[in-house]
């Protein structure tokens, strides 16, 4: 297990001007600052503010504000669904692994779950998706390749083999779709030399309009991201998320409640077979090459900005820029990343 630390974010800033330019750039800052006018006698003092980092989402809890992000990696075979805690996560990623199956990180910061998986294993495009983040690292098993990539990255390790007590094999499941754990049970091992969420994606001030001049409306899109892989959203005015839906039926967790992400990144990313791994039926392990650049479509609000992302270095955050090159900010709330391979066929309604 690798662990490294990081100094804690201070939580009081000193500039009314900073706190509206972040608000203006929109980066998810959690901060929050007091200014005092400096007019002999005046007694004015303005507070903006917590905000989640991964949400844009304002809170008045400071501590659940600056905890460390935990990644589950939840599987997503017919036999897995219906998943839990995936609509409880501030942030999930997508990735293409074998066979033309899909599995999801599931980033959670912001809001607790009591019951999380179906847990699965670690994949090679997971350390580079998760170095930027730090944190917790929950998973169950992988091939001792994998896990070496993934102990190289800033996280700590809360994988079933690190921390058994915390996973339950659940009765009415059939192994290995049965393990399960809560994030508060994971949370458990934080530490407060943990690393705080980074700003992972620029948002908008609350209320403001998506998008702008490069917006286009968009009320459904469809992603093909392999065989057993397609991802359907369907914007809903009345609350203004993507109902998600998985091979053309709604995507519920347990409990019913269907999945309806805030934005929906469409990432459009290589994949290239990993060197020698295979599954138990022989089909290739794919990577997904998150290092680079490439398209990217964001969706929110109803309307579509088609634009770019970049990722220089593994270390680096992904940033999404339009046609102009600026940052493309999305609407606060939880917001899913698709990465489906270059190519891949999409249909926007």
């Amino acid at each position: 297990m690798v662990s490294k630390t990081f100094s804690r974010r201070a939580l009081v800033v000193g500039l009314t001007g900073a706190i509206a330019l972040s608000a203006a750039c929109g980066g998810g800052g959690k901060k929050s600052a007091k200014s005092s006018s400096s007019i002999p006698g005046a007694s004015t003092t303005t507070t903006a503010p917590l905000r989640f980092a991964l949400t844009g989402l304002a809170s008045s809890d400071a501590k659940l504000v600056n905890r460390p992000v935990l990644v589950v990696k939840i599987e997503n075979a017919p036999d897995a669904r219906p998943q839990s805690g995936l609509e409880a996560a501030d942030v999930v990623y997508e990735e293409v692994v074998e066979g033309g199956l899909t599995r999801f990180l599931a980033v959670f910061q912001s809001r607790d779950s009591d019951l999380v998986g179906p847990i699965r294993s670690v994949r090679p495009t997971d350390p580079d998706i998760v170095r930027p983040l730090g944190g917790l690292f929950a998973y169950s098993g992988g091939t001792k390749k994998f896990i070496g990539l993934l102990h190289q990255a800033p996280v700590r390790d809360v994988g079933y083999d690190e921390f058994t007590s915390a996973y339950d094999k659940r009765s009415g499941r059939r192994a290995p779709h049965n393990l399960y754990s809560s994030t508060k049970k994971l949370y458990v091992k934080a530490k407060e030399s943990d690393r705080n969420p980074p700003d992972l994606f620029h948002f908008l001030p609350m209320g403001t309009p998506f998008g702008g001049a490069a917006a286009t409306p968009a009320s459904s899109v469809n992603v093909v991201l392999g065989p057993l892989g397609t991802a359907s959203y369907q914007y809903d005015a009345a609350t203004g998320t993507w109902l998600r839906s998985e091979q053309g039926s709604p995507h519920v967790v347990e409990g019913g409640v269907q999945i309806a992400p805030t934005n929906v990144i469409i990432q459009y990313v290589r994949y290239v077979a990993s060197p020698g791994d295979t599954d138990v039926t022989g089909n290739p392990v794919f990577k997904a090459q998150v290092v680079g650049s490439g398209d990217a479509w964001i969706f929110s609000n109803g309307k579509v900005v088609k634009g770019t992302w970049s990722k220089p270095t593994a270390d680096a955050l992904t940033t999404y820029l339009d046609a102009s090159g600026q940052p493309i900010a999305l609407v606060p709330g939880q917001t899913w990343v698709e990465l489906p391979p270059v190519g891949a066929q999409t249909t926007v309604g």
